[in-house]
């Protein structure tokens, strides 16, 4: 089956770990393919904080105007090659002010290059800001804020991702009051490595309408039934949970089984750069593994639109557009 055929809705993906080798070279050519190879993309088995690592690579490379519009196009490009019909696509703008861009110029330039790569390309998108599990709560109300100050262009919403050791939700609530208070849509990365303990409390404290990962809950039937009950959007991401050890292989991965259980789940490659994979390659895998064919993709497609940080009338459009391109390929 030629899974590029395929429209595709990715909701879970980082804009600064999903550089090709050819922005990277553009930008840095004394960078080698094999040293990319090495820094960016991460082993097949590792862990999250080794997983992690890699993303510091592309940092230095996202510290202009010029770089983050050519990162940005280069990622639309990646989107098109693997026919997605929408994305939503994350990054944390404080990690890319060392140059002398403020948090503002930073979303800017993305959100700019953005409205420029959906209409050169024709994959409809939207921007989600990300605060960091170790920024402080300052850090994060600016993160949040600048989704309010972007109202109504293509940032739609917040997020709290990366990894820090303890409790980290009393820095960040403060954070996710306000994008409550103001009707900004949240979602947030939860149980990449803490396990079934770490989702129960996203969901209770942070209160998100999506979390990105969140499966690590089967071993909690009472938290799989609070998921689907609250119809929480859970942005699967097969490959980067197997490489960071969340589970030993790809069988093991409980994807099929939330699905078959009603939880609302949706495919996603989380990280193109550091997983080294597309949607249709993930698609393959859960083609190989489970089964899964057209019903599922598709109706892990329409989960995905529910979902969305997108207006009705732009739901409606992309979930006709879905339904016609399955019609087309099945």
């Amino acid at each position: 089956m030629d899974w590029t055929k395929f429209p595709k809705v990715e909701l879970h993906l980082h804009l600064d770990c999903s550089l090709s080798y050819k922005v990277v070279s553009q930008i840095d050519p004394s960078i080698t393919h094999k040293q990319y190879l090495a820094d960016f993309i991460s082993p097949a088995k590792s862990s999250l904080v080794e997983y992690l690592k890699r993303a510091p690579s592309n940092f230095p490379l996202m510290q202009t105007e010029e770089h983050l519009r050519l990162v940005t196009m280069d990622l639309f490009e990646q989107l098109q090659k693997d026919n997605l019909l929408y994305a939503e696509i994350r990054f944390a703008p404080l990690l890319h002010t060392s140059k002398g861009l403020t948090p503002q110029q930073v979303v800017e330039c993305v959100e700019a290059a953005t409205a420029q790569a959906v209409q050169d390309t024709g994959v409809e998108a939207r921007l989600i800001l990300c605060t960091l599990r170790y920024f402080s709560t300052a850090q994060s109300l600016v993160t949040v804020r600048l989704v309010e100050d972007f109202r109504g262009t293509y940032v739609a919403g917040f997020d709290i991702a990366a990894d820090r050791p303890g409790n980290v939700f009393d820095d960040h609530l403060p954070a996710f009051q306000y994008a409550h208070n103001k009707g900004i849509p949240c979602t947030a990365h939860s149980g990449e490595a803490r396990g079934s303990g770490n989702v129960w409390d996203t969901v209770h404290l942070f209160a998100p309408s999506r979390m990105g990962h969140g499966v690590p809950c089967l071993d909690r039937p009472e938290l799989v039934e609070l998921i689907r009950k609250k119809r929480i959007h859970l942005e699967v991401c097969p490959t980067s949970n197997i490489q960071t050890n969340t589970f030993d292989t790809y069988a093991d991965h409980p994807i099929d089984e939330l699905y078959r259980l009603g939880v609302s789940v949706g495919v996603n490659t989380d990280s193109r750069t550091i997983s080294n994979v597309t949607m249709s390659e993930e698609y393959e895998k859960l083609h190989r593994t489970f089964g899964w064919g057209s019903e599922e993709f598709y109706n892990c497609n329409r989960n995905a639109l529910d979902a969305a940080f997108i207006s009705e009338d732009e739901r409606e459009r992309l979930m006709a557009q879905l339904t016609e391109g399955y019609q087309q390929v099945i």
